[in-house]
Parts: C-alpha cells; structure tokens; sequence
C-alpha cells in the first residue's frame, strides 16, 4: 500500500499525539484468540473424542468470530476510508477476500478431521494445526498493515470525532452475544490504561446490566493487580 508524504507525517504525529485509533484493541483480541486456539490446537489429542470436539469448537468459535470481524471492516472501516481516499483499501479489501477462503478451507479441514477414525486422525489434526498456523501468521502480518497504513489514511482524512462516530456506529451493529465473546478476549488482554478507559467508555454509554455482565465475566480472568488497577481507575468496589 502506498502512503503519502502527508499520511507519513500523520503517522509520526501520532508518537506525539495520540490519535483515535479503531483497530488496535480489537486486534489485541483477535491475536490472544488466534494465538490460544492454536496453542489448544497443538495440545490436541487426536485419539480423544472430547479432546478433538472441543478444540474443534474453539476453531469454529475463532473462524465466526474472524469472518463477522472481516465484515464489519468492510462496511465500517473500508467504507469510511473509500469515501475520501478510492482505492487506498483494495490490498486489503482482497486480503479479506482471501482471508474468507482460508476460512472456508479450515471449516473443510474441521470435517476431514471428524470424519476419520480417532485411531487414525493424526495427520488430519496435523494438517488443520499447520493450516491454523498459517491463517493465523497471515492474520498477524495483516492487522499490522491495517493498524499502520490504514491507520494513517484515516487520520490524514478525519477528525478524531468523525473516527469515533464511525466506530460507535460499528459497535451498535454488533448482536450482544457477539460483543460479550469480543470483550472475553479484549479485556484481559489491553493494558490497564486501554482496560480502563474502554470499560469506562462501556459504562457511560451501555445498559447497566450490560457493563455488570462484563465484569462478572472479566473480573476471572484479571490478576489481583490487573483488577485492583481497574477498580481504582473505575471506582469499583476491590
């Protein structure tokens, strides 16, 4: 992707002076997820039925989760950064692409897998594994791309409230089952700052029992530091 002088000095702007940046947290969560379901992946036994349905599971839950994420970049994101730089979205718009064929590839690999005796399902599980790699090293390289060209596109073009209002409109879109797996992985996975500001941002604007739902379900899966950091930020009862 080519970027201007002008988006250059966007991007170094931002060292100075931090910009609204959509992708990044969404992204830390796509990678813990990627990165789990492929370390279960490698932890598979593939003679134990339980074993190979869960982990079965766990790949399926990540491929609905990356395709839903594939969408809601092409209608939110791409859209956005189309309507005032046409045609600074189309290497990664055929990522996507591409990235829904992967996707369709390991849904295939899934059912192989499912299909052959437990005694012989090893190479089958191999082959999901190093495919799972692969989309998932895919994946990694990709979202640095969205998270740096992209990023600078966007900032060259609008106000940090034009962003916001973008992204708020993509969270609106989003099924509340949908949201509560995201933030599973989201939350734990930021750093305190962006933990707090984001659950903060969470309470001002959702249903309360929105916002209690979230913590029930994160509190778990903080440390006693993590945690005792977000309550202070929040004012939370420790």
């Amino acid at each position: 992707m080519k970027i201007d002088t002008q988006e250059m000095a966007q991007l170094a702007a931002t060292q100075a002076q931090p910009r609204f940046d959509m992708y990044t947290g969404i992204h830390k969560a796509l990678r813990a997820l990627m990165a789990d379901t492929l370390l279960a992946l490698g932890r598979m036994d593939p003679r134990d039925e339980a074993d190979v349905a869960q982990a079965s599971q766990r790949v399926l839950e990540l491929l609905d989760f990356c395709g839903s994420h594939l969408r809601h970049e092409n209608e939110f994101v791409h859209a956005a950064i189309e309507a005032r730089a046409p045609g600074a979205s189309d290497q990664i718009a055929g990522e996507h692409d591409e990235h829904e064929r992967h996707i369709a590839h390991l849904r295939g690999l899934i059912v192989a897998l499912a299909a052959q005796p437990a005694a012989a399902r090893g190479a089958a599980a191999l082959t999901l594994y190093r495919e799972t790699a692969l989309f998932v090293a895919d994946n990694f390289r990709h979202m640095h791309v969205e998270e740096t060209a992209h990023n600078a596109v966007l900032w060259a073009r609008y106000t940090d409230a034009e962003l916001v209002g973008i992204h708020g409109a993509l969270l609106a879109s989003i099924p509340p089952q949908e949201m509560m797996f995201a933030l599973r992985w989201l939350v734990p996975f930021m750093n305190p700052e962006e933990r707090s500001a984001m659950l903060g941002d969470m309470r001002e604007h959702a249903p309360a029992p929105a916002f209690a739902a979230a913590l029930e379900m994160v509190r778990p899966l903080l440390s006693e530091s993590e945690w005792g950091k977000l309550a202070r930020d929040l004012n939370l009862p420790a």
